[in-house]
């Protein structure tokens, strides 16, 4: 079977597919499936009346979500990892990433094995917004402090701001190396600046939301996002200048009280990182997410 490069001309199908049932998890978007064509071939076929989505690179291929379908015809799952079987030289590289929770069982009747991969940390945006209470005592302090001592402006992203934010996202990646040296989180962000490079380019078409906050006309820290659902909406990349305290509390708090018609704001996982972790806990998230790897057992 022939598949499809993705391009941003398939974003109204793909669009359609994601909307057919209910996501929590924040892969099921298309800007969050589009940025990583920098590092994976994105590849994509209808197949039983779902739309499957693949990612490939030099090491192999898989599945990054589940088929898209109102309710999936079990025969795709088999020719899925067919295909994945016959583009891999090692068939245990054939899997399905990031199955929401509530379909585990149907994974599960394939024989399939589908043990956990990672958490999206899910939190009310009225609380947010507000920052009251005791939990949020820290970051409320922090907030107060920006306020009084900067003058600052809060933008909506521009195309012509792309340049001073990848210039930003150089800055906050070089006081991060200098703090720590794991390669593999090194590695990480600087997948994620190829992405971001991408993600900007094509700004305009992918749906998504954009703030930027100056200080002195250089820009300082940028937000960007997009709608999940109806209830949610996802914080896609938030980058500040780490010496300027209390700016990442200011450009959150600020761009989740615009936010007015959602009721969550996902921030995404951790991506395995206890450091990142305790950032994410202490925004006292209402929910977590689940995402699950569906796969063989006996490769």
């Amino acid at each position: 079977m022939r598949l499809k490069e993705l391009s941003l001309k398939d974003k109204k199908i793909f669009d359609r597919y994601l909307n057919l049932t209910g996501h929590e998890l924040s892969v099921y978007s298309f800007a969050n499936i589009y940025i990583w064509k920098t590092l994976y071939q994105v590849k994509w076929q209808k197949i039983k009346g779902a739309l499957c989505v693949f990612f490939l690179d030099k090491t192999g291929c898989f599945m990054n979500l589940a088929p898209l379908a109102k309710k999936i015809d079990p025969r795709a799952i088999t020719e899925t990892f067919k295909i994945m079987d016959g583009l891999n030289k090692n068939r245990a590289l054939s899997r399905i990433e990031n199955i929401d929770a509530k379909d585990i069982a149907f994974y599960q009747g394939f024989g399939l094995t589908c043990p956990e991969k990672s958490v999206d940390y899910i939190c009310s945006r009225d609380q947010l917004a507000k920052l009251s209470g005791d939990k949020f005592k820290s970051k409320r302090a922090s907030y107060n402090y920006f306020l009084k001592n900067y003058c600052a402006q809060y933008l909506p992203y521009s195309h012509h701001q792309k340049d001073g934010c990848l210039e930003l996202y150089r800055l906050w990646q070089q006081m991060r190396a200098s703090k720590c040296q794991d390669k593999i989180y090194l590695g990480m962000m600087e997948d994620s600046f190829l992405c971001l490079k991408n993600f900007l380019e094509n700004y305009a078409k992918l749906g998504c939301v954009g703030r930027v906050v100056k200080i002195d006309n250089q820009i300082k820290a940028f937000s960007f996002g997009y709608p999940l659902n109806r209830d949610t909406f996802c914080i896609l990349y938030e980058i500040t200048d780490l010496t300027v305290k209390g700016l990442a509390q200011f450009i959150f708090r600020k761009f989740c009280a615009e936010l007015k018609g959602f009721r969550y704001i996902n921030i995404m996982d951790d991506s395995g990182l206890e450091n990142l972790k305790r950032v994410k806990l202490s925004y006292a998230p209402v929910k977590l997410a689940r995402a699950y790897i569906a796969q063989r057992k006996d490769v």
